[in-house]
């Protein structure tokens, strides 16, 4: 006979007690299923929370229970009323063996005909739960999986012309925040492959993945935030400034990069401008920044302008942050 397991739970986030208990079903079961319940303890959406077991376990069926019944109660009728949606989605499938680490294995067990699997349920293996995580997943980095923990940062990027501070709120943020944050990877790349002051049409490419790279990079180490400097579509504007078109690679990592930050911040040019020896001129910071402003309106990204010291500056930010919930409706309902 098939050995068939089953688990649900909201997974908000995922962590590694979890994993644990799915690595312990996948030695006992022929297939493991997951079903994961829609929730409100956080706004990261379900499918994305469903998307991290597809992706660390390709072989588990996952179910998405859009549906399921809420919370979690040993009051009788919440249990039959779980029990009921489960068997309804099973649809007639037999479960030999149901996993969990939480005392409503015992009833879902019984209504499913199946092993009663407890897994960890003192913690002590993995002393950890999803509760203690959302308190503060930096403290608990330890027990969260990479591919879930880069989608708890809220990720901040500043844009602007050339010569609008935002190396420096972006560093100066960082500090604030006690985070990371990633710099600007194509100034460096400029600086040192620059003939004549001009780069190659194929170098805009390769500024952009190494500048996600860097992002990638500084995500798994930060602090509830993610301060960064530029993005693809700043470098868009570039190559089509030095080349009047852009590379296919190029061009489609810009228009992924709307959905790539939680927040856009664009840093005004009401600040003295530096005229350092790789710039255009303060002429061309104005023409520039128009052009990033049409570009960001033209894509649909709401942003925030900067103006201002950068005291004045940051406090903009700190009241935004303040009153920002990830994936939620930053602008009310």
């Amino acid at each position: 006979m098939k050995k068939l397991g089953l688990t649900l739970g909201k997974f908000a986030p995922l962590h590694k007690g979890h994993q644990f208990m799915f690595d312990t079903a996948l030695q006992e079961v022929d297939e493991l299923i997951v079903v994961i319940y829609e929730t409100e303890v956080m706004t990261i959406p379900l499918h994305i929370r469903a998307d991290w077991i597809r992706k660390l376990y390709p072989m588990v069926r996952v179910i998405e229970a859009w549906d399921g019944p809420d919370g979690y109660s040993n009051d009788r009728e919440h249990e039959i009323r779980e029990e009921q949606y489960i068997l309804g989605l099973l649809k007639g499938e037999q479960v030999t063996h149901f996993y969990s680490s939480e005392f409503y294995g015992e009833h879902m067990s019984l209504a499913l005909g199946a092993v009663d699997r407890r897994v960890d349920e003192d913690r002590k293996l993995v002393p950890i739960s999803a509760t203690m995580i959302r308190s503060d997943p930096y403290k608990y980095r330890e027990f969260i999986s990479d591919i879930v923990y880069r989608d708890l940062i809220t990720k901040v990027v500043f844009v602007g012309a050339m010569s609008t501070g935002k190396s420096t709120i972006t560093e100066a943020l960082a500090r604030r925040y006690r985070t990371t944050f990633a710099s600007e990877y194509g100034r460096e790349y400029w600086t040192e492959h620059q003939v004549e002051r001009r780069i190659g049409l194929e170098a805009f490419d390769v500024i952009a993945m190494g500048h996600i790279d860097r992002e990638e990079q500084a995500l798994l180490e930060a602090n509830r935030y993610l301060f960064v400097d530029t993005n693809a579509i700043t470098t868009y504007m570039f190559a089509l400034d030095y080349h009047g078109q852009t590379p296919e690679l190029l061009t489609r990592i810009a228009l992924e990069n709307a959905q790539r930050y939680d927040l856009f911040f664009l840093c005004d040019d009401d600040i003295p401008y530096d005229d350092t020896w790789d710039r255009s001129g303060e002429q061309k910071r104005l023409v520039f920044h128009q052009k990033i402003i049409a570009d960001l309106r033209e894509r649909r990204i709401p942003f925030i302008t900067l103006r201002g010291s950068l005291e004045e500056r940051m406090r903009k930010v700190d009241e935004v942050l303040a009153g920002f919930k990830p994936y939620d409706n930053y602008f009310g309902e």
